[in-house]
C-alpha cells in the first residue's frame, strides 16, 4: 500500500489537516501536526544522502535558554557568545542543596556539559 507522494499531495494534505483543525472546536493548547516518513531500501548507516539541516519557519520555543556546565575553556567560549556558563567550582557552591539545584534546573530549558564535567555532575549536585 505504499506509493510515491508528490510534493503537491503532501502540501494539500497538510493544508486539509490544518483547515480541519481550525474549523473544529478551539483547544486551549497549541496542537502539533506530526509527519512520519519511512524510506524503503535505505540504510542510514551506509547511505548518507540525506544529511543536512532544515530551518523551521516558526520557532518551536522562542525563548529557549541554555546553560553551559564546563571547564574554564568552554565557559570562556560560552561567555564570549553571551551564553550563561557555570564551572565545577560554581556547582560545588550549591552544596547539594536540593532547593538551589531545583531552582537552577528550572531556570534553564537545557544544559550543555563538557565531557570532563558530565561525569562529575551527579556526584557534585546529588539527586533531585
Amino acid at each position: 500500500m505504499s506509493s510515491k507522494v508528490t510534493r503537491d499531495m503532501l502540501f494539500e494534505t497538510t493544508q486539509n489537516v490544518l483547515t480541519y483543525s481550525n474549523e473544529t472546536k478551539k483547544r486551549k493548547f497549541v496542537e502539533t501536526v506530526e509527519l512520519q516518513i519511512v524510506l524503503k531500501n535505505f540504510d542510514p548507516s551506509r547511505d548518507k544522502r540525506f544529511s543536512g539541516t532544515v530551518r523551521l519557519r516558526h520557532i518551536p520555543k522562542p525563548k529557549f535558554t541554555v546553560c553551559v556546565l564546563g571547564d574554564e575553556r568552554h565557559c570562556d567560549e560560552a561567555r564570549a557568545n553571551n551564553i550563561p556558563a557555570m564551572t565545577i567550582d560554581d556547582l560545588k557552591k550549591l552544596n547539594k542543596d536540593k532547593k538551589l539545584v531545583r531552582k537552577l534546573s528550572h531556570q534553564y530549558d537545557a544544559f550543555l556539559a563538557s565531557d570532563v564535567v558530565i561525569r562529575q555532575i551527579p556526584r557534585i549536585l546529588g539527586k533531585l
